[in-house]
C-alpha cells in the first residue's frame, strides 16, 4: 500500500488532483487509514495509469470516468486503443515536424494546412468514447445512480458482492450445475434491478471484466474465496450460450 503522496511522487500527479479524483469518484483510494489518510494498491495504481494515459490524448476526466465504468469496460482493449491513438498522434506530430523544417527550407509563405490536419486522430477519439461512454447501459446506470442515496449505493454494492459469495461456494460443482446456473441468472436480474438492463451481450462482457480487471478480480476472490472471479466468468459463459441456442 501506498499513500497519497508517496504515489504523487512516483506519478508525478499533485496531491491535490489525486484528492480531486477522489471527490469525483474517477480513482478511490484501496482504503482509509483510521486516521483518515489514503491508501493506494497496486490495482489502483493500474487504474490511475489508464486515467493518465488517456489524459495525454486530451481525454476529459468526465469522458475518461465514463470509459472506466462502462459496464463492458474491457483495459487490454482500452489498452490497443490507446496505442493506435498515440499512433497517430506521432504520425501528425511528424508532419507538423516536416511541415515547419519545409516552411523554415522555403519560408513561410508556404500555405499548406495539411499537417494541421487531426481528423483522423479525432475520428478515432471519437469512436472511443462512443463506445465506452454512451452506451444505453452507462446512461441508464448513472440515472440510478443519482435516484438513490449513498447508504442506498452501498448497500447494492454488499448485496452483489454477497452474491459473489454464494456462488463461490459452489465451486465445486461444474459451471453448468443447475444450482450454479440459477445463480448466475439471480446475479443478471441483480444488475438489471439495481444498475442497468444486463443484456447476455452485457453480462458476457462483464464476466470477462471480472478476470481482467484486477481490482473487481480481488474483490470478487475476497468475498467468494481464490478462484471465484474465474468461476463466475466460466458459468456466465454457459449461461449465455445456453440462451443463444434458445
Amino acid at each position: 500500500m501506498r499513500t497519497v503522496h508517496e504515489i504523487s511522487k512516483l506519478t508525478g500527479v499533485s496531491v491535490r488532483t489525486l484528492h480531486h479524483y477522489d471527490a469525483i469518484d474517477l480513482l478511490k483510494p484501496t482504503k482509509l487509514t483510521p486516521a483518515g489518510y489514503r491508501l493506494y494498491d497496486d490495482t489502483a495504481l493500474g487504474r490511475l495509469q489508464i486515467i493518465l494515459m488517456f489524459r495525454e490524448l486530451q481525454f476529459p476526466l468526465k469522458e475518461i470516468k465514463a470509459i472506466l465504468d462502462s459496464p463492458t469496460f474491457d483495459p487490454k482493449e482500452a489498452l490497443a486503443q490507446q496505442i493506435k491513438l498515440l499512433e497517430l498522434q506521432l504520425k501528425h506530430t511528424k508532419e507538423l515536424i516536416s511541415f515547419a523544417l519545409e516552411i523554415q527550407e522555403k519560408g513561410v509563405n508556404n500555405m499548406n494546412f495539411n499537417a494541421f490536419n487531426k481528423t483522423e486522430m479525432e475520428q478515432y477519439a471519437t469512436e472511443i468514447k462512443e463506445k465506452w461512454g454512451s452506451t444505453t447501459a452507462y446512461k441508464e446506470y448513472e440515472r440510478k445512480k443519482k435516484e438513490k442515496s449513498d447508504k442506498e449505493i452501498k448497500k447494492n454494492a454488499e448485496q452483489l458482492m454477497t452474491l459473489f459469495s454464494d456462488i463461490g461456494t459452489l465451486k465445486q460443482l461444474l459451471p453448468n450445475d443447475k444450482t450454479v446456473q440459477d445463480k448466475i441468472k439471480t446475479l443478471q436480474e441483480f444488475i438489471t434491478e439495481n444498475y442497468y438492463t444486463c443484456t447476455n451481450e452485457i453480462l458476457k462482457g462483464l464476466g470477462q471484466m471480472y478476470v481482467c480487471d484486477e481490482r473487481m478480480k480481488q474483490n470478487i476472490d475476497k468475498a467468494g474465496g481464490e478462484g471465484t472471479a474465474e468461476f463466475v466468468k466460466q458459468a456466465i459463459m454457459v449461461y449465455c450460450h445456453i440462451r443463444e441456442k434458445n
